[in-house]
């Protein structure tokens, strides 16, 4: 039975439960992780790995590219996975050529795309990237350009995707590539550099401390390189949900198991922004849970600025414009100006909410819907992108989860937790 394509999550009269819910690894680390397992000199086990779309197609890729990638069932939670890569020490095993290159679908996943197209430089051929429409809409010119500053080839009409690439292999070389855009610009060059021989210089606002460069160059410094095994840890976007749930519903009733305390997710931050300050930055505060503090804000009692949000435009969809207006569906004041979202308090009500086919909106709307009632969500199996069983981890039994009940709106029938997967 598949996760319908609208369903309605009913906000618990009275939560007496307690709750410590457990969450997937980390989005961001394990893609990070599989490229350099694959670069690596021997087997790396990454445990506790997300087994999502995003990272689904990064694995897909990998083997289109001729590394060998075995999947297990992680026990402890079954969004996550054991994976075991066979590195090849930086050599590319499969290549394409100009009259047939080697095809790499990337889905909507921005890191696949960005990290894939630095990483297939060091193979000896010619490689077609290419994803889902909204992906040919997102940004690539930066690292292209820095790209063919190393003195690689790469064909884009636009400088976008679909590109080909036309790898040479390392090459001893410089090259400046700037986080204005994206900062995974610099993690894709950042991580295959030492394998090619490049000097990568990053620049762009405070470019030594962007937390996912940060990220990437800690990851770096403290992975297997020799083989070995490596342990990923819970992903905090995806937990603060939970943590959200818990703003809403009791803070001494639901937590999250291990809350990463290793300081490389930035969202890992987002405890100390459960009491909403007057002004929160996507830049100096935190990440992609920035949008559970935005959805969550009319109910925070104070008028909150949210700014430099600009990055969020560029994203799985137009994420300031997509929250801006579900919200307001949804009776909250809230005004856009520039790369600034003000929300003033606000009662809610329920509405049809559209999702943009972006898992951070369809989450962020599902964790506002356990106190507002009366919220259909469209489209939920968009979760799949980072969290496919997050709807059971609401509708399961405490202490796993939340214990809510879920509807199929069109039959007012209760579903099972089994239909309650994305797939």
């Amino acid at each position: 039975m598949p996760l319908p394509d609208l369903i309605q999550i009913v906000p618990p009269l009275q939560f007496q439960s307690r709750s410590m819910i457990t969450v997937p690894g980390s989005k961001s680390i394990t893609n990070r992780a599989l490229i350099l397992a694959a670069l690596a000199s021997g087997q790396v086990t990454l445990n506790g790995a997300l087994w999502s779309e995003d990272t689904q197609v990064m694995t897909g890729c990998l083997r289109q590219l001729g590394f060998t990638v075995d999947v297990q069932l992680d026990p402890a939670e079954d969004a996550n996975r054991i994976i075991r890569v066979q590195g090849l020490g930086g050599r590319i095993p499969n290549t394409g050529s100009v009259t047939h290159p080697l095809e790499l679908f990337v889905g909507n996943a921005g890191t696949a795309a960005r990290f894939l197209a630095a990483m297939v430089c060091l193979g000896e051929g010619v490689f077609r990237l290419s994803g889902v429409p909204r992906m040919h809409q997102r940004p690539q010119a930066g690292l292209f350009a820095a790209l063919r500053t190393l003195g690689y080839r790469v064909e884009s009409s636009d400088n976008h995707l679909p590109a080909l690439i036309f790898g040479t292999g390392p090459r001893v070389a410089q090259c400046e590539v700037s986080v204005l855009e994206s900062s995974q610009y610099a993690s894709a060059l950042l991580m295959p550099a030492r394998f090619a021989g490049w000097q990568v210089s990053v620049t762009g606002a405070n470019a030594d401390q962007l937390p996912y460069v940060e990220m990437t160059r800690r990851l770096i410094a403290e992975f297997p390189e020799q083989g070995g095994h490596f342990q990923i840890e819970p992903d905090a976007s995806s937990g603060s949900y939970f943590l959200g749930a818990a703003q809403l519903l009791g803070r001494d009733r639901i937590g999250v198991n291990h809350w990463p305390d290793s300081g490389w997710q930035v969202d890992a931050r987002y405890p100390h922004f459960m009491d909403l300050p007057e002004e929160v930055s996507r830049e100096r505060d935190l990440g992609d849970s920035i949008m559970t503090a935005i959805t969550l804000a009319p109910l925070s009692g104070r008028t909150v600025r949210f700014t430099d949000l600009g990055r969020l435009r560029v994203q799985e969809c137009e994420r300031v414009q997509a929250l801006r207006t579900e919200l307001t569906r949804c009776g909250a004041r809230i005004i856009e100006v520039g790369d600034t979202l003000i929300v003033e308090p606000s009662e809610l009500h329920g509405a049809e909410v559209e999702t943009y086919d972006d898992h951070r909106i369809a989450m962020c709307f599902a964790t506002l819907s356990l106190k507002v009632g009366g919220l259909r969500l469209r489209n939920p199996v968009c979760v799949r992108k980072t969290f496919p069983n997050f709807f059971q981890k609401l509708s399961m039994a405490a202490p796993q989860g939340l214990g809510v009940t879920v509807l199929d709106p069109r039959t007012g029938q209760p579903l099972p937790l089994h239909a309650l997967v994305a797939e």
